[in-house]
């Protein structure tokens, strides 16, 4: 597959890698997620401002750039790469997404907050029984006058403890709609009980209760909302596959440097044959993870069922792969891989908990299975 880029991707990602590198640092990111605000809005700020990141895949009309798919493979791979907590996806990618698709101004003054990084998005959309089924809806919309009653529950609302707002999945009349919520973690509305915490890989999530909530005419963003969220949700796929090809690349290079200089018998454990054959097969694993992402990004214009058989592709490939490469990490690295002082038991977390966001690697084998049935 000839996939080259355009020297303003290039420069793209030269510009975020070294934006990171010169900015982001592990042990300040872990700091903030544990005992700070739970993540580095200074550092957003840097992504909206000095960069301009937030805005390269979203519409000129809100103020981006009006880039693609490509654009925001190339972000969010760097993003992986330097292991970074702050919400792209959650925000740019899915929040982005679902708004460039809703219509009226409130979804267009959303999407400029975005690109600005003045608006941070949480996606309340799982139900304690829907599992990744995002079609399994029980929450309720109802109409009372010119405003909406919110009744329901959302589980893993990733983001939420960080969001300024809410994009909220509810049935209305036997369709899918979508609903923004103005939101204060510090000081949830009257009607929201929200439960805080932080996942295994250090990001912020939250359980979340409606009761009875009140939402003003303009929280409608769609009505008819099930095409729009299927086809972000690929679209977040992509992204988080793009992510852990990141990830995964600065794990296999970390390995095989550290196998470089840790000796054994008095020389390095690089030398051993055995263990070549190991991060040999990592290098595999991450070679076809990269084409993989690179299909789905390619594929996400397509008919939905094309888009989603490639989403479904990726994310089974990825899952697979992370897990192989996390795992031979930390063995390559003794004891020391799981600790907190080497990044490499950081980037184990995160490529243990791609393998569940937006669908685990066997519903995503189930998926594509179903689809390409005759």
């Amino acid at each position: 597959m000839d996939f080259t880029f355009t020297a303003e991707q290039e420069l793209l990602r030269d510009t975020v890698t070294e934006f990171l590198a010169a900015r982001y640092h592990l042990e300040n990111s872990r700091a903030a997620a544990r005992v700070g605000a739970g993540w580095q809005p200074d550092l957003w700020r840097g992504l909206a401002d000095e960069v301009g990141i937030l805005g390269a895949a979203l519409p000129e009309s809100a103020g981006g750039i009006d880039g693609g798919p490509v654009e925001t493979m190339i972000i969010a791979e760097a993003l992986g790469g330097a292991l970074v907590l702050e919400p792209y996806v959650d925000t740019v990618v899915v929040g982005g997404g679902l708004l460039r698709r809703a219509t009226g101004k409130r979804a267009e003054d959303l999407l400029s907050g975005i690109v600005a990084g003045e608006v941070i998005t949480g996606f309340a959309a799982l139900e304690p029984q829907s599992g990744y089924d995002y079609t399994k809806v029980a929450t309720t919309a109802e109409k009372d006058g010119e405003d909406w009653i919110l009744t329901g529950v959302k589980t893993v609302v990733t983001s939420a403890p960080l969001a300024t707002h809410l994009l909220v999945s509810a049935a209305v009349d036997g369709e899918i709609a979508l609903f923004a919520v103005d939101y204060d973690p510090a000081n949830p509305p009257a009607g929201i009980t929200a439960h805080n915490y932080r996942t295994i890989d250090e990001r912020q999530a939250a359980d979340l209760t409606f009761e009875q909530l009140r939402l003003p005419a303009d929280a409608l963003l769609l009505a008819q909302a099930g095409g729009a969220i299927a086809a972000t949700v690929d679209e977040a796929i992509a992204a988080v596959c793009a992510e852990a090809v990141g990830a995964m690349r600065k794990v296999l290079a970390d390995t095989v440097e550290y196998a470089k200089q840790r000796q054994q018998f008095g020389v390095p454990i690089a030398s051993f044959q055995a263990l070549q054959h190991r991060m040999v097969d990592m290098l595999l694993e991450l070679e076809q993870a990269v084409a993989a992402t690179y299909l789905i990004t390619l594929k996400l214009d397509a008919p939905a069922p094309e888009r989603a058989r490639a989403a479904s592709a990726a994310k089974a490939t990825i899952g697979r792969a992370a897990r192989r490469i996390g795992q031979e990490s930390v063995q390559l690295h003794g004891a020391m891989g799981m600790t907190e002082e080497l990044a490499i038991g950081h980037f184990f977390k995160r490529l243990t908990a791609v393998q569940y966001e937006f669908g685990t690697t066997d519903q995503h084998i189930a998926r594509y299975a179903a689809l390409t049935r005759p």
